[in-house]
């Protein structure tokens, strides 16, 4: 990553600081997993085909923001993902919900720290690029 690309740019308030994310994130990636499980090994005879899809398509979000954000350095791009995260974050916990409330309950930092990141990601697009 090129963290030196990153410093430069003009950062929105409340901007963490960068060793924030890494124990963040960690913290985060394991309630995700514990959520996912949760769901998996919840007995129901609802169909959870749905729940798997939005789960599937939020994380493949989730993986593509880094790289556009970092290594294309396209802050355009990274928002676009972020707001399509979002919406399949949120959608993902209206799915599961509806099969156990522990795993919607489990994604809930997941989404707010989204909505957190977003409101970075709007406010440097804001400043460096319009």
């Amino acid at each position: 990553m090129d963290m030196i690309w990153y410093e430069s740019l003009n950062k929105p308030a409340f901007t963490p600081p960068g060793q924030v994310f890494t124990p963040a994130w960690i913290y985060l990636y394991v309630l995700i997993f514990l959520a996912l499980f949760t769901f998996i090994y919840t007995k129901t005879d609802k169909d959870k085909k749905l729940g798997y899809f939005l789960f599937g398509i939020q994380m493949v979000l989730n993986l593509c923001w880094a790289p556009a954000f970092f290594y294309l350095q396209n802050i355009i791009m990274s928002f676009v993902i972020i707001i399509l995260m979002l919406i399949f974050v949120f959608m993902t916990m209206a799915e599961f919900y509806k099969v156990s409330k522990v795993s919607a309950a489990l994604l809930v930092p997941y989404f707010l720290w989204v909505c957190f990141a977003t409101y970075l990601n709007y406010g440097m697009m804001y400043l460096n690029t319009l």
